[in-house]
């Protein structure tokens, strides 16, 4: 699919001018998702330029660090937008892409629990370039586009027909009123999966808010505080929101809906919150559309001791709340954290890298229950939401690296040499390799509150059993010792011996093999 022709939709009626339908998309060594400037250069003559531009500032990358892949190693950036969509109650996702992008999309979904179809619209060479692919997808939309099961139909591009071009801004807003909402999610232009959520945040945002502007819009489902409310940017755990709520209602505040949402009407009533804590510091277009609709903003979270006063005080003073009332929210909240803290403590040396986003809360969290914490990678952006969290880690003595590599976040565990790495699983399982103690940030650390009392003990339990694990790492690496590793891993009795000779010419055979098949009709 990623090697496959690429053009302008622009020159499909000239039949005769038409490009070649094949482009070079890198070496075969350097794959088709790593072919981030072929695709983008083809995406910009095919019109994307806009939106890359938009996607450039929105989710920068850190120049000095660009490499090979020019961002960061996590999964494709689609499943996070997929995910938010297949979250959203009456809300239909269609992929449009190549047949084994869909396929690993669909599956990773799945695999995370999604119980919705995933529409997708396939493509050839032909209706790529002759701009039937569009055609295709906005049949496709107009078939499931019925009111009585939807409220929503996203369609997400992804790198292939970004890269050429197909103009799902085009689409009709809505088609038997159903809302239709086009966006671009290319590999090589949105950094990470944690980011594409935002894309897909802001869009529906955008979108709501015109709603809003033009006239009177639905009643959200559920009851509705009677109090000013704070809206919560970011995925997090279901009894974080709950908690948040406890600790606003001293300040005559009430917690609103989470963004991403779970339905559309949410959005109604996010955007017409009081404040917006961006609990996620990274979700930029999601900003931009409460900025644009008059809404102050106010970075970190209440996490631990430190970050529960700093944050009460900004979200009071954003919302004009007595100074009475947010002392008595803290007298009533501070002393529950401080005794969670103290009955839970964390001794050892732990370092902290993930994609998620919250890596710098969690940080602040195993601070404060007493771990020595040098070392936190992130692999999304710097951003001015994120500086209260940042100034508090680096007052601490802690690095903390944005826009962090997988090379980058290793070479941490070997230079600080942790009693317990947490991080994503390459990370994980070097840190285990080598008998050190180490947990997945996804599924282990992010699922558990961090907010408030409820999350000043939560993650001491699970970090506490790992460290714990020492003995048992080095046992099991002292009876694997002399076996091997890599190539050479086993009992042999003849140690294979490395041929980097062989390997490059075997390499160069594959890639002329691979030039001659796509030549062929081409």
């Amino acid at each position: 699919g990623l090697r496959r022709g690429l053009m302008d939709m622009s020159e499909a009626i000239t039949p005769d001018l038409r490009a070649a339908d094949r482009l070079d998309l890198g070496k075969p060594d350097e794959g088709g998702c790593a072919s981030g400037d072929t695709m983008r250069e083809a995406a910009r003559k095919a019109g994307k330029s806009e939106i890359l531009d938009q996607y450039a500032r929105d989710y920068p990358l850190d120049e000095a660090k660009q490499g090979p892949h020019d961002q960061p190693q996590s999964m494709c950036p689609a499943f996070g937008s997929l995910r938010v969509g297949l979250r959203m109650k009456r809300t239909a996702t269609v992929l449009s892409g190549s047949a084994c992008c869909v396929y690993g999309l669909t599956f990773t979904s799945h695999f995370y629990g999604a119980r919705r179809t995933v529409g997708y619209v396939p493509f050839s060479s032909e209706t790529l370039v002759t701009g039937k692919l569009f055609e295709d997808i906005k049949e496709a939309v107009e078939q499931l586009a019925d009111p009585a099961q939807y409220d929503t139909i996203i369609v997400t591009n992804l790198c292939v027909p970004t890269a050429s071009g197909v103009p799902l801004r085009l689409l009709p807003d809505q088609i038997n009123g159903v809302r239709i909402i086009g966006i671009d999610v290319p590999g090589f232009g949105i950094p990470t999966h944690a980011e594409a959520k935002d894309v897909l945040a802001g869009a529906m945002l955008n979108y709501a808010r015109e709603e809003a502007e033009e006239g009177p819009v639905a009643r959200p489902e559920g009851p509705i505080s009677d109090r000013p409310t704070v809206a919560l940017l970011g995925e997090m755990f279901p009894a974080d929101p709950v908690g948040i709520g406890m600790m606003l209602e001293p300040l005559g505040l009430a917690a609103g809906p989470v963004v991403p949402t779970r339905e559309w009407r949410e959005l109604y009533s996010a955007l017409d919150c009081a404040v917006v804590g961006a609990i996620h510091p990274f979700y930029t277009a999601s900003v931009r559309e409460f900025e644009a609709a008059g809404r102050p903003v106010v970075g970190s979270a209440p996490v631990g001791r430190d970050g529960t006063a700093a944050w009460l005080d900004a979200i009071g003073a954003a919302c004009g709340v007595a100074r009475d009332k947010v002392d008595a929210a803290k007298n009533a909240f501070l002393p529950a954290i401080d005794g969670a803290l103290a009955g839970m403590p964390i001794k050892g040396r732990i370092t902290v890298s993930g994609y998620e986003g919250s890596e710098l809360l969690v940080a602040r969290l195993l601070i404060e229950s007493g771990a020595e914490v040098p070392y936190v990678g992130t692999a999304c952006p710097k951003t001015r939401w994120s500086d209260p969290d940042r100034e508090w880690l680096e007052a601490k003595g802690v690095r903390v690296n944005y826009r962090a590599s997988l090379e980058e976040d290793i070479a941490a565990v070997d230079e600080f040499g942790p009693d317990l790495a947490i991080g994503t699983t390459p990370v994980v399982q070097h840190a285990k390799q080598n008998a050190t103690p180490a947990l997945y940030f996804t599924n282990l650390i992010s699922a558990r509150p961090l907010m408030g009392p409820a999350g000043a003990g939560s993650l001491a339990q699970v970090v506490n059993a790992a460290l714990g694990n020492k003995a048992r790492f080095d046992r099991m690496r002292d009876f694997f010792e002399g076996v091997g590793a890599d190539d050479n891993a086993g009992i042999w009795e003849d140690t294979p011996v490395d041929r980097p000779q062989f390997k490059k010419k075997f390499a160069a055979q594959t890639a002329a093999a691979l030039k001659a098949a796509e030549a062929v009709g081409s």
